[in-house]
Parts: structure tokens; C-alpha cells; sequence
């Protein structure tokens, strides 16, 4: 098995605010970093769509392996944030 096949996606989509308009939003600030050890729930990340900030948690225990969408990023609802491998 590749090393991409367990990992698990951070779906901006999974949070994203049911009543806003926007499809764009950008990502204000990572709590982890490529190589952290993050538990599930655990807030990884930040971003801010229509002037209301988000907080995105893992949604498993691992270890973050690649970080997609860097500090001051912007994407449209349900690009991937980064990946975690499960521990």
C-alpha cells in the first residue's frame, strides 16, 4: 500500500457555515504544521469566510503529513486543507 492511500483528507466542506453565501473563503491560521502529532477534535486550522472565522478539527488522531492550503490561502468550499495519516 502507497503512503497516500491511508491518509484522510481536511474537507473544508465538512464546516463550511450552512447559511453563508460565499463559495470562496481563505485560510487565516494553521494551529499545526506538517509533522504534528494532532488528536481528533483537535482545531487544526482557521479560516475566515464572510468575515466569520471557522475552525476546522481533524477528524482523526495522526500525524499531519501535507499541508495543501498554507497561511493566507484562498479556496472554494470543499477544496482539501491538507491530509492526516492515522495513527
Amino acid at each position: 500500500m502507497s503512503d497516500a492511500d491511508d491518509r484522510v483528507a481536511i474537507d473544508t466542506a465538512d464546516v463550511w457555515p450552512e447559511d453563508a453565501d460565499a463559495e470562496e473563503a481563505v485560510v487565516v491560521n494553521w494551529f499545526a504544521s506538517e509533522g504534528s502529532h494532532v488528536e481528533a477534535g483537535e482545531n487544526l486550522l482557521e479560516f475566515q469566510i464572510e468575515k466569520v472565522s471557522v475552525d476546522v478539527p481533524a477528524p482523526v488522531s495522526g500525524t499531519v503529513v501535507e499541508i495543501a492550503l498554507p497561511e493566507d490561502a484562498e479556496f472554494e468550499r470543499g477544496e482539501i486543507a491538507g491530509w492526516i495519516r492515522p495513527e
